[in-house]
């Protein structure tokens, strides 16, 4: 399959995070280029080694890549950041330049990425995936934020475009400077993430004896995902329901420490894959209290296993989540509605159930490929359009 007008493309997308690892760049990288293959285009991954691989470059089911030295990320010793090759990019994209570099992280190796593909005179496009600016008030570096901001401004407005999840997001970003700003949506597995996934066996394992709710969490277990207020939420649930159930499900940096301090709680470790999915089947309510997100993943992958949803009003949420048909958000950083829109819900078990339905509903209509024809539309845009301001620059200076 080709693209919508007949063309092909080559697309460099750097990056320095992607599956086997866990998280939601690496998810959504992973559906964009799998879904820009199925349509004929090449994809050319240019990203650190991961844990045990070996081989400097090599393929990946006919897919070109090269693997760059990296270093463990403080505290998520699982991920690294890729160190910086600038050379090696600058001698590739010039004896073989591609039609596009993608760059969607904005470490070391996504700064020299930018520099190299700058030089070659090579259209860049930048993703916005992570909210850094955000997560320093939760390591103790909150004074920095605006350092942090201007770093990331200066950075995206190198490239030609920058993509992000959300029209709100588009919009708070050109308010603060970044120039050419564009949504790109999100979608979901609804074959893999599916209520039918629900184990029984599953739900006795963590405890659940009775009909009482299961309550669960799924993503990093780290400061930035506001954890506090999800066990807050939980210890409310349970004074009214004392046979609800609370699951994390993830890995982190904080879950030793909240595994010492919640006994009570079930903590599953991160799952994939098929496991992942029956684990959000076999749950009731998704809380999602993070206030850092750029989308949230989970939230349409909770809906799409037919649990409704409690989150703030923002990203993912506040797209897809509607208020009591299935799930519920409240403004954005109100914990005391948080509080009582959870303990509302399992309060009417027949209307959580109803709301579950309807979240599975909603994320029938959130399409993987309707997301990569919107990438592939403006990879096009920005390419012609590169083109195009080469060639006047080009005639006007010979013209001079």
């Amino acid at each position: 399959m080709r693209g919508d007008d007949g063309r092909t493309i080559q697309i460099d997308l750097v990056t320095e995070t992607y599956v086997p690892e866990i998280n939601g760049v690496a998810n959504t990288l992973s559906q964009l280029v799998t879904g820009m293959e199925r349509r004929g285009h090449r994809v050319h991954l240019i990203r650190p080694r991961q844990k045990g691989e070996q081989a400097a470059a090599g393929s990946d089911g006919g897919r070109s890549e090269i693997l760059v030295r990296g270093l463990p990320i403080p505290g998520y010793p699982g991920l690294r950041f890729g160190l910086p090759a600038y050379w090696r990019l600058r001698q590739l994209w010039r004896k073989s330049p591609p039609d596009v570099v993608y760059i969607a992280t904005q470490g070391p190796l996504g700064h020299a990425a930018l520099a190299a593909a700058r030089g070659a005179r090579i259209p860049v496009l930048s993703g916005f995936h992570t909210r850094f600016h955000d997560y320093s008030g939760h390591y103790g570096i909150g004074i920095l934020a605006h350092v942090i901001t201007a770093a990331l401004r200066r950075f995206h407005n190198r490239s030609n475009a920058t993509l992000v999840p959300t029209e709100k997001l588009r919009n708070e970003l050109t308010e603060m400077g970044f120039e050419n700003v564009h949504a790109l949506g999100r979608g979901v597995d609804t074959a893999l993430f599916n209520p039918n996934r629900r184990r029984e066996d599953l739900r006795r394992s963590w405890g659940c004896e009775s009909s009482g709710p299961v309550v669960l969490y799924v993503g990093r277990l780290a400061a930035e995902k506001n954890l506090g207020l999800l066990i807050e939420s939980f210890r409310d649930i349970r004074a009214r329901s004392g046979d609800a159930k609370l699951v994390l499900v993830g890995d982190g940096p904080e879950l030793e420490p909240l595994r010492r301090a919640h006994p009570d709680v079930v903590f599953t470790g991160a799952k994939l894959g098929v496991e992942l999915a029956e684990h959000y089947a076999s749950g009731d309510l998704f809380l999602f209290p993070s206030l850092t997100e750029t989308f949230g993943n989970v939230v349409p992958e909770a809906m799409a296993s037919g649990l409704p949803v409690i989150a703030f009003d923002y990203g993912a949420a506040g797209i897809h989540v509607r208020a009591e048909h299935n799930g519920v958000k409240v403004p954005k950083g109100d914990a005391a509605a948080f509080r009582e829109a959870a303990v509302a819900a399992t309060g009417d078990g027949p209307a959580l159930r109803a709301m579950g339905a309807n979240a599975r509903r909603t994320a029938e209509g959130m399409s993987w490929d309707r997301v990569v024809c919107d990438l592939e539309a403006r990879l096009v845009e920005v390419i012609d359009r590169y083109r195009t301001d080469h060639r006047h620059e080009t005639l006007a200076a010979t013209t001079k």
